[in-house]
């Protein structure tokens, strides 16, 4: 398996812990909204459940965006090669090595660093349709685009 087909299986397994994780939330909302019974103190427990209903809301536009996140991962073809900076590029940089995916932070193949980055990103969006040998600036720090996989 190359560099990019494992890159591209570890932002498939953080896309799949976050899922499981915010899955497993749901369902302690959704537990949690069903075992509750009214106390004696009904403006209490009024509050209780409406607080739930705003936590349920928010795990919900978190798995929309999970999801969101998953479908364009599975967009990327990462046979493709190109000469310029485009989504599943791997791009070595004079600084650091950048994936060109989703938002999945850093990532360690090989002894080597990666940062799996959006293309919707601030770097992302500089990056993209750069070739080699382009100088990018970003953040007070300037690099070097090296090569292009």
């Amino acid at each position: 398996m190359n560099i990019k087909q494992q890159l591209y299986k570890k932002c498939e397994v953080f896309i799949a812990n976050r899922l499981q994780t915010v899955k497993s939330t749901i369902n302690e909302i959704q537990e949690s909204l069903t075992t509750e019974t009214k106390s004696s103190a009904g403006d209490k427990h009024e509050t209780g459940r409406a607080m739930l209903q705003l936590e349920r809301e928010k795990v919900g536009n978190q798995l929309s965006e999970i999801q969101k996140t998953q479908e364009a991962l599975t967009k990327i073809d990462i046979t493709r090669t190109s000469n310029a900076v485009s989504l599943g590029s791997l791009v070595n940089t004079s600084k650091l090595n950048y994936f060109i995916a989703i938002s999945a932070g850093k990532l360690n193949i090989e002894k080597e660093t990666f940062y799996a980055i959006s293309p919707s990103t601030p770097i992302g969006e500089l990056l993209m349709g750069k070739t080699v040998g382009d100088l990018i600036r970003f953040r007070n720090q300037e690099f070097i685009i090296e090569k292009i996989g």
